[in-house]
């Protein structure tokens, strides 16, 4: 029988550690139980503040393409890679995906531009007017209030990514993307650069809000947010 004895140092040490890890975990469900409560507060506010404005949308959308719904929704992935259903107000005609996949197949500059950015600069496929103005003015992810209501968003976070998009990535890229909600805003979409940033680049930047966020950060992405839709900056 081989006996392991521990010096009196070891032991303190692996007290010592025990307690900064079962510290650090304290603290991250503290700040988890924070903002969850900061999310529901705000989402319910937003919710009831923009109400009237959320009607007229909805009025809007079904005057100006009456054929397809007010809200669109499609799968993205939330915390550990579970998928929900996020909620847009449409801005799109109602066959946007049979057009993309024709545009990729016999357009190579349009195929070359998606797979590079994930989106098109002059996309066809939005309705004239309504849904131009919904994208400029970030509008059209008001119903995104209820996903975080529901849970499966916060207000600040990286953005909601579909399970393809992650095509060619590392599986702990993908972990790490999904250890935390998905947000209505973050880090990517205040910077002045956000329309010029290819993919590659926006994983990049809500990796970086990953590894840096704090209350006090999301607070300050929301008043830039703020900023942004206000005063039209880096729109």
């Amino acid at each position: 029988m081989t006996i392991y004895i521990l010096e009196k140092g070891k032991i303190m040490d692996l007290l010592l550690e025990s307690v900064i890890e079962t510290k650090k975990e304290q603290n991250k469900t503290l700040k988890n139980i924070l903002t969850r409560i900061f999310d529901i507060s705000f989402s319910l506010f937003a919710i009831l503040f923009f109400l009237p404005l959320m009607s007229i949308i909805a009025i809007l959308i079904k005057i100006k393409s009456p054929d397809g719904p007010i809200i669109f929704k499609q799968k993205r992935l939330t915390l550990n890679s579970r998928e929900f259903f996020v909620y847009k107000f449409r801005t799109m005609v109602p066959n946007a995906e049979e057009k993309l996949e024709h545009l990729l197949k016999n357009d190579k500059d349009i195929r070359e531009e998606y797979l590079k950015y994930r989106k098109l600069k002059n996309d066809i496929r939005i309705v004239g007017g309504i849904g131009i103005f919904l994208r400029r003015t970030s509008l059209d992810e008001l119903p995104q209030f209820f996903n975080v209501l529901f849970g499966d968003m916060s207000i600040v976070g990286p953005r909601p990514y579909m399970r393809a998009e992650f095509n060619g990535y590392s599986q702990s890229i993908v972990d790490l993307i999904t250890s935390v909600k998905p947000g209505i805003t973050g880090y990517w979409q205040v910077i002045p650069t956000r329309h010029g940033t290819t993919f590659d680049e926006r994983v990049k930047v809500d990796i970086d809000y990953i590894y840096n966020r704090s209350l006090f950060l999301d607070l300050k992405i929301i008043f830039r947010t703020i900023e942004v839709m206000v005063l039209k900056k880096g729109m």
